[in-house]
């Protein structure tokens, strides 16, 4: 038998035998690792051609739970323009945030891990290495100095990059007790205060669901509520057996979790005398968690069928009839029921404002923002005017080029309409939640319910040969 495989310019290779194979993948890993550090290196020349100026802010990463933003590379590094970085993300195909992350690592690399940077250069470590230690030294807390990242490079690149997660986070923790980075606690031991960083938290992360329906819950507890929280599952996991509970440990655990919370939320509106409806062991229902259920529904003589499979709004998973039955057993689970709502309808109002039932039908329709592959859930989006609203139109007795109907309205996150609204970037409704959009350098591509396409690009540009 003759195999043919398609060699890096088009030829074929024909008999590759086992020797032949490992030198062709070798190869081709070689040529990836190769592509990888010259990505970095067009991206951090991307930035330099862009540094933030009037409108166009600096890029930043939001900080959950606080206030306040963290640049996307540390100390030293420059400043790039908050909206150049969304046409790097979409020629690439990736989020705004990922190429964001991109531009902050090479950034990164660079002026604060020379080292390293050109360890990446020259082939001797691959830039998933690089990028993982430039990932810790942009979001160490407290934040690294400009030397302190140094002592981290020279660490890093004595070992060509061949560090492991824990070894970094605890080269990470050192740096920051030997550049003395954190007020020493003045309550606590000098010695140990300059790693005085309280490292408790509770997080969910709401916006990955996994398809079964659950989410991932992740926390650094206090020693003592730690051990508190352990038993009050243990004895919450006993109990459900006790009841006839055939789940595995880790399911019942996990169900006495969620007991304690709607437990809590119910006792707390009883203590305060709530007049809700109450559930029959007396307790009044659970403070209320949306959660949108999408199914297909057909008429079976007088009886209404869903389908055995249908689509959460969050996270965009799939979602079993069966869990939703589970979730309406509970006795302080309220449940809502909304009329289904005909998505190819064209809905108008007068004016400017958007009614909750336009904005709820494209909210429905586009499920996550419209542009380039973003993924942002559209019930927390901006509906914009595709065609912009004229509001001096009626005034000046002419047609009004932006009505608002849902023909001309996209659901946009926060970011991305700031983008529509001050920079190059445009965008046409070409059918029912279907856009076409238009980078500032020519870039095309289709946004659907299906996802996002790139479509034509301008001109080829000639490349000029690497050294």
């Amino acid at each position: 038998m003759i195999e043919t495989l398609a060699g890096p310019r088009g030829a074929e290779v024909e008999d590759l035998s086992a020797a032949a194979l490992l030198a062709a993948i070798k190869e081709r890993k070689a040529a990836e690792d190769r592509a990888a550090a010259d990505q970095l290196d067009l991206a951090a020349r991307w930035a330099d051609l862009h540094p933030p100026e009037s409108i166009h802010a600096a890029a930043s990463f939001a900080v959950p739970g606080c206030e306040h933003e963290e640049p996307i590379a540390g100390e030293g590094a420059p400043l790039v323009a908050e909206f150049c970085v969304a046409e790097l993300g979409a020629v690439l195909g990736i989020s705004t945030t990922a190429a964001k992350r991109l531009i902050g690592h090479a950034l990164e690399l660079r002026h604060r891990l020379p080292r390293l940077w050109a360890q990446v250069q020259s082939g001797r470590v691959p830039a998933w290495r690089a990028r993982s230690v430039a990932e810790a030294t942009i979001h160490a807390t407290p934040a690294l100095t400009r030397e302190a990242a140094g002592w981290v490079d020279s660490q890093v690149a004595a070992v060509a990059g061949r560090i492991g997660p824990a070894q970094l986070d605890r080269l990470v923790a050192e740096t920051i007790k030997r550049f003395e980075l954190a007020l020493p606690d003045p309550a606590g031991d000098p010695e140990d205060g300059y790693l005085a960083v309280d490292p408790r938290h509770a997080t969910i992360d709401t916006q990955d669901v996994h398809y079964a329906g659950t989410m991932r819950l992740e926390a650094e507890l206090d020693l003592a509520d730690a051990l508190d929280l352990d038993r009050a599952l243990a004895h919450g996991a006993a109990t459900l057996a006790a009841l006839g509970s055939a789940e595995t440990l880790d399911a019942r655990r996990a169900k006495a979790l969620g007991d304690l919370a709607r437990t809590q939320t119910a006792l707390d509106l009883y203590k305060q005398g709530s007049t809700e409806a109450r559930a029959h062991d007396g307790l009044p229902v659970a403070r209320e968690v949306v959660l949108h259920a999408h199914f297909d529904a057909s008429t079976v003589g007088e009886q209404t069928v869903f389908g055995a499979t249908g689509r959460m709004e969050e996270g965009q998973r799939l979602l079993l009839l069966d869990q939703v039955r589970g979730w309406c057993a509970d006795t302080r689970t309220k449940v809502t029921i909304k009329p289904v709502i005909d998505l190819t309808a064209d809905l108008t109002t007068p004016g400017y404002d958007i009614p909750d039932r336009v904005r709820e039908h494209v909210v429905l329709r586009d499920r996550t923002c419209v542009f380039p592959w973003c993924s942002q859930p559209a019930r927390g989006c901006d509906i914009d005017h595709v065609i912009p609203h004229d509001p001096d139109a009626d005034d000046k007795d002419r047609p009004q080029p932006g009505p608002t109907t849902t023909s001309n309205l996209a659901a946009l996150c926060r970011r991305h309409h700031r983008l529509k609204t001050h920079s190059a970037w445009r965008y046409t409704a070409t059918g029912p939640g279907t856009f076409e959009w238009t980078s500032p350098h020519g870039h095309r591509f289709r946004r659907d319910p299906s996802g996002t396409t790139a479509l034509g690009d301008p001109p080829p540009v000639p490349l000029p040969r690497r050294p």
